[in-house]
């Protein structure tokens, strides 16, 4: 290489390094003979400075892209999360090397790369397909089954693996154990985390988050008292434990702790929030008029609280405040519209539904969870057909419903059920168990509320045979199989829990 191409090149590097991407792409466009070394620079000033279509573009251009090109390039799909992304990933994995797969960056950077771009069953064929798992292939498998909502993979996962003690295994597995929310499971596997790593900020923030969401707060206040400073990240992690348990009052007194500059708009959603569920709307009002810069995520926060005390007047009138210098924001419709539901308001439901609908007419995944609210409100008026018009619609479309699911630890095991699941083995017990009990509650004075049943019976059902194939019942039901006497039952839902159901 030429002293001038030499030269340009570490000129080109540190322009690259330092964010001077326009100066960097002049070097690399005057240079006459372009190494694999200078394009993989490029390639990454781009990614790094978020224009990983540049990366993508310029990865066309190379004839032989070597494993680290590669790498990049898994990373820039990853980063965009498109469909484009997905065909390129599997189209340059198929004509790749098999020398390349011994590499341990560019195997985790594929799984990474189709994780993000939601196809998760393919990242599994890859992953089950290895030869040799590492911890980066691991971590990148735990983190798409906890976003895909499947904590079960996650800890089959971590018990599949030899070599646990790893910062970013325990990350993973203790979210996973979080939306499990059982206090056993999670007590006998943080047990096993090695105590330097329990030291760790980040370790103790999520543990924080792990044990409030298992209604342990005696845990919660436990760790968080052996942090001897506290970031931003560890006093919202406590707030919204507290605020998830109900205790409003004691995240309010966390919260004026707090010195200002520890203060953000994570910890301020967060109090608000917790505020909310404890029904604090006067303290929640204070709070949000003394943050100076309220963000969407704030004024969207601030609005649930009003729409749960059913203040909607002001919640509407706060939304309007916020459209006056903002785009309109789907969430702040969602919060309105869920609290019309709380309130079995349908004029109200139908009015947000029919302006979400104008406002919003690409927002495909949210109109559907809106529809489904409001098909709720009309089934709880006992407006069955129109409700069931709703659904209706929504399944031409070929509208997809988030499935809602119920988890229960029994002897040690997790066992998962949806609603009028025959999956288990022993469904007769279970369903036999839930008429048991179901029958039990009348005779004790319980009257099954209909208005949780959104759709026509069919001519075998029952109010109560429906309500009691939801997924908790069917949970609490087989708790029940295995343990007649059972004195604790804990049951974590993904979803709202039937109103019927909680009673």
């Amino acid at each position: 290489m030429k002293f001038y191409d030499q030269l340009s090149l570490i000129i080109f590097l540190t322009k690259v390094q330092c964010g001077d991407v326009n100066q960097a792409e002049f070097l690399f466009n005057i240079s006459s003979k372009k190494a694999v070394t200078i394009y993989g620079a490029m390639m990454k000033g781009y990614f790094e400075n978020n224009q990983a279509n540049k990366a993508i573009h310029l990865f066309h251009e190379i004839k032989r892209p070597n494993e680290i090109i590669i790498t990049i390039l898994f990373n820039a799909c990853a980063n965009l999360k498109t469909n484009e992304g997905l065909n390129l990933v599997k189209e340059v994995y198929k004509e790749m090397p098999k020398s390349f797969y011994s590499n341990v960056r560019l195997l985790p950077s594929i799984l990474d790369a189709l994780v993000k771009c939601n196809d998760l069953t393919y990242a599994q064929s890859l992953f089950d397909a290895s030869m040799k798992n590492d911890v980066g292939m691991y971590a990148v498998m735990m983190n798409g089954y906890n976003k895909e909502n499947n904590p079960l993979k996650t800890l089959n996962l971590f018990y599949q693996m030899k070599d646990k003690n790893h910062l970013i295994i325990y990350l993973h597995v203790i979210k996973a154990l979080s939306r499990i929310g059982d206090y056993k499971l999670s007590q006998s596997i943080i047990e096993q985390i090695p105590n330097d790593l329990l030291n760790d900020h980040q370790i103790q923030t999520v543990l924080i988050d792990m044990w409030g969401k298992s209604g342990s707060i005696d845990k919660v206040k436990e760790i968080f008292d052996k942090i001897s400073q506290p970031d931003h990240y560890q006093y919202a992690a406590i707030i919204n434990a507290y605020g998830l348990n109900g205790m409003g009052i004691q995240a309010i007194e966390i919260y004026r702790q707090i010195s200002l500059d520890l203060i953000n708009e994570i910890t301020q959603i967060c109090i608000l929030n917790a505020c909310s569920h404890s029904g604090l709307v006067h303290e929640a009002r204070s709070i949000f008029e003394n943050i100076p810069i309220k963000t969407v995520s704030i004024y969207t926060t601030m609005i649930d609280c009003l729409s749960r005390a059913s203040l909607f007047h002001e919640a509407q009138n706060l939304q309007e405040e916020y459209e006056r210098s903002h785009p309109p924001s789907l969430p702040m419709y969602m919060a309105l519209l869920s609290g019309a539901r709380n309130q079995i308001n349908a004029n109200l439901a139908q009015q947000i539904y029919d302006r979400m609908s104008k406002v919003f007419p690409q927002s495909d995944d949210s109109l559907v969870s809106a529809a489904i609210l409001l098909a709720n409100v009309y089934g709880s008026i006992g407006d069955i057909d129109k409700a069931s018009d709703i659904r209706t619609q929504l399944t031409k479309s070929g509208a997809k419903k988030k499935i809602g699911l119920s988890w229960t630890v029994v002897d040690g095991q997790v066992y998962q059920f949806r609603a009028h699941d025959v999956n288990h083995p022993r469904s007769k017990e279970i369903y036999a168990e839930a008429e048991k009990i179901s029958a039990e509650l009348v005779e004790h004075g319980h009257q099954h509320d209909s208005s949780w049943i959104t759709r026509p019976l069919s001519q075998d059902e029952t109010v109560a045979t429906v309500l009691c194939g939801h997924s908790e019942r069917l949970a609490i039901a087989w708790n029940f199989v295995l343990h007649p006497n059972a004195s604790q039952i804990q049951i974590t839902k993904n979803l709202r829990v039937c109103g019927d159901c909680r009673k």
